[in-house]
């Protein structure tokens, strides 16, 4: 059962002004967070916690390794808003209500989106444990959280997605991996449905079509993202190799054990992708 569309002007006025009351500065970054990772940005300065349940209208994350807290404070210097967790497709979220927490994000101040996500490789060059810069997307998950009724205060009814995944903040991402040493490449992300992994028919598929990742999150926050006119930086770290490519079977605590890992490394990337972007 698909939870009703809550995605209207009206509620996301309600919860943004339920967040004012609580963070009365413009927020210049929004950092939403992937499986595993929801402890990457802990103890930001000055940090407020809001539970997501306490939040009107907000989607509930459902999934471990989301912990369903948006935490507000600064990192390097800059005014950020953390979404420990997302909320997926699978979990029986409406498409729309998928971009609702981008939509309140984005009228607190958000210049400038960071999202991370964790994601199993197609590309066989790619190992558990790699960074990659998201170059691009296939929406494949058969859903847009565009779908519906057009509200023009949010931007085109028919949004171009070229460069979604915005240059300038890859190139920060890119400066931020050489500077620290960190291997990294740039490459394709598939957005599937989920919540099964892929078969290993559907990673060749993948991998004919020119995808690089395959994961269960990340494009309709991009794409609410791109509509409200907000640059975008994806980072994927890879925890898991696509089914079929070795013979073993996936679980999530796999995902979950290789993300905790990354964690410091990846806490090192945002706050110097976050340092490039307070400098502009």
């Amino acid at each position: 059962m698909v939870t009703e569309n809550l995605t209207y002007p009206e509620n996301i006025e309600r919860a943004v002004d339920f967040l004012r009351a609580k963070v009365d500065y413009p927020i210049q970054v929004g950092i939403v967070l992937g499986s595993g990772q929801s402890e990457v940005l802990s103890n930001l300065e000055n940090e407020v916690q809001v539970p997501y349940k306490q939040i009107p209208f907000f989607p509930q994350s459902t999934v471990k390794g989301h912990k369903g807290v948006l935490s507000f404070g600064f990192l390097a210097g800059v005014a950020v808003a953390v979404m420990q967790g997302r909320v997926h497709a699978y979990e029986g979220h409406h498409p729309a209500n998928l971009g609702f927490p981008i939509r309140v994000m984005a009228n607190l101040g958000v210049q400038a989106f960071i999202f991370t996500n964790s994601a199993g490789a197609i590309n066989t060059s790619y190992h558990p444990g790699d960074f990659i810069v998201i170059a691009d997307h296939l929406n494949l998950m058969g859903i847009n959280p565009l779908t519906g009724e057009h509200f023009s205060e949010w931007g085109d009814r028919f949004v171009d997605m070229s460069n979604a995944y915005h240059p300038t903040l890859r190139s920060y991402a890119k400066l931020a991996f050489e500077k620290n040493q960190i291997p990294y490449q740039e490459g394709v992300y598939a957005a599937m449905h989920g919540p099964t992994y892929e078969t290993p028919a559907e990673v060749k598929m993948l991998r004919t079509l020119g995808a690089d990742l395959a994961g269960m999150s990340t494009v309709p926050e991009v794409i609410v993202a791109k509509q409200m006119g907000v640059r975008v930086l994806a980072i994927s770290l890879v925890t898991n190799m696509g089914a079929g490519i070795e013979e073993k079977p996936l679980h999530h605590d796999e995902v979950t054990e290789i993300a905790q890992k990354a964690l410091p490394k990846l806490r090192l990337i945002i706050e110097n992708v976050l340092e490039q972007i307070d400098a502009e």
